[in-house]
């Protein structure tokens, strides 16, 4: 029987995403004769109004507080090409002369399959089958395209704005690749449970917190991002607490930089500049 080694992580995937982190050049925007600043701030909130709702997917500006950026500008869309429409939108604004970038994040709206993985890989390995053949990728990509159209997944593919929540959290992250500490060492058995105890503790935030996780392996330097919204910003603190003691994050989880702050309409962080 082939021993058990470790298999590569399965997802399907939705909407990409991209987040972007500006701070204001609120010095050079001063000495903009006052009519000029009226028009490019008309300009702005026109600009991010139509991007909130371009058909499919969305745009959302978060007003950050305690960040070294001021303003966290959040796209999902359906297509890459698509995502860099609302990306060449935003650089386009007479405002971006007065905006420094300050951090980036490209990824995609992500549902991990490790469950379904374990499932298949164990069932091979009984039968005598060969783990990665055609006979496994067919039963494989079959229970995840099934998994894919239920109402949860789809969620999480293609996600929306939760209303009643106009907190808004976002922190890059990784699993580790360290001698003793490597996750993609693991068996995917053992990838399988870690998750699912992970994923319970989040469960219990229900209500409180909505959780966006997109993958960015291939796409930006971190692997993974989290975007969470919330009611109540407290319950940031307490989500990533509790989680950082499950075994996943505890031993396998590296976490970047975070970005938190409050939901606002486009003309109403606009007239604040």
């Amino acid at each position: 029987m082939e021993p058990a080694a470790a298999y590569p992580a399965e997802s399907v995937e939705g909407w990409y995403a991209l987040h972007q982190m500006y701070s204001i050049d609120r010095a050079t925007l001063r000495v903009v004769p006052a009519d000029a600043r009226e028009a490019l701030k008309r300009e702005a909130a026109a600009t991010l109004r139509e991007l909130a709702t371009p058909g499919d997917g969305w745009t959302r500006v978060v007003a950050l507080t305690g960040s070294r950026a001021d303003v966290m500008l959040v796209h999902f869309r359906p297509t890459l090409d698509a995502l860099g429409e609302a990306q060449r939108a935003v650089q386009s604004l007479r405002l971006a002369d007065h905006l420094r970038r300050e951090y980036s994040f490209l990824s995609i709206a992500e549902a991990g399959m490790y469950h379904l993985a374990a499932k298949v890989v164990r069932e091979t390995r009984e039968a005598g089958g060969k783990v990665g053949d055609a006979a496994f990728r067919e039963r494989l990509g079959a229970l995840m395209a099934k998994e894919a159209e239920t109402e949860h997944v789809r969620k999480r593919l293609y996600p929306e704005v939760p209303p009643g929540m106009p907190y808004a959290c976002f922190y890059p992250m990784n699993k580790k690749r360290e001698t003793g500490q490597n996750w993609y060492s693991l068996p995917v058995e053992d990838r399988s449970r870690l998750m699912y105890e992970h994923g319970m503790s989040g469960r219990r935030y229900a209500g409180k917190v909505s959780q966006v996780v997109t993958g960015a392996i291939g796409l930006d330097a971190w692997e993974w991002g989290v975007t969470l919204f919330a009611s109540d910003p407290l319950q940031f603190k307490k989500i990533v607490t509790e989680m950082r003691f499950d075994e996943a994050s505890a031993k396998y989880g590296e976490f970047g930089e975070f970005f938190v702050g409050k939901l606002v309409e486009a003309e109403a962080w606009v007239g604040e500049l």
